[in-house]
């Protein structure tokens, strides 16, 4: 399977899935630990991949979406941007909504 082949079907088989660098537990990046604050506090089950495991990853996932940074956030297979983009859109409450017109529940507590 090819790295492309690879980040397709992690985008099209999890409702939530971000490329991270470091893990939901311990993220690497100041930009990466602020989208995994985000989507804890919103309540969002996601699925994160650490590309600091796989330089074929890193560069896979910025040719994927034609997007130079990491952290990127995919909802039901729809790149929905970086660490600004999605900072943004939560304090707006846009990602709420996004999350909520795209059929992706919270997590009940």
């Amino acid at each position: 399977m090819s790295i492309e082949q690879f980040i397709d079907n992690e985008v099209k088989s999890n409702d939530v899935v971000l490329f991270m660098k470091g893990t939901p537990q311990f993220p690497q990046c100041g930009f990466s630990g602020q989208v995994v604050q985000i989507l804890d506090h919103v309540g969002i089950p996601y699925k994160g991949l650490n590309v600091l495991e796989s330089l074929e990853l890193r560069n896979g996932i910025k040719d994927y979406s034609s997007w130079p940074t990491i952290p990127q956030l995919y909802v039901k297979g729809e790149f929905v941007g970086g660490c600004d983009i999605v900072r943004e859109m939560f304090q707006a409450g846009e990602l709420q909504k996004l999350f909520a017109d795209k059929g992706v529940a919270a997590a009940a507590n």
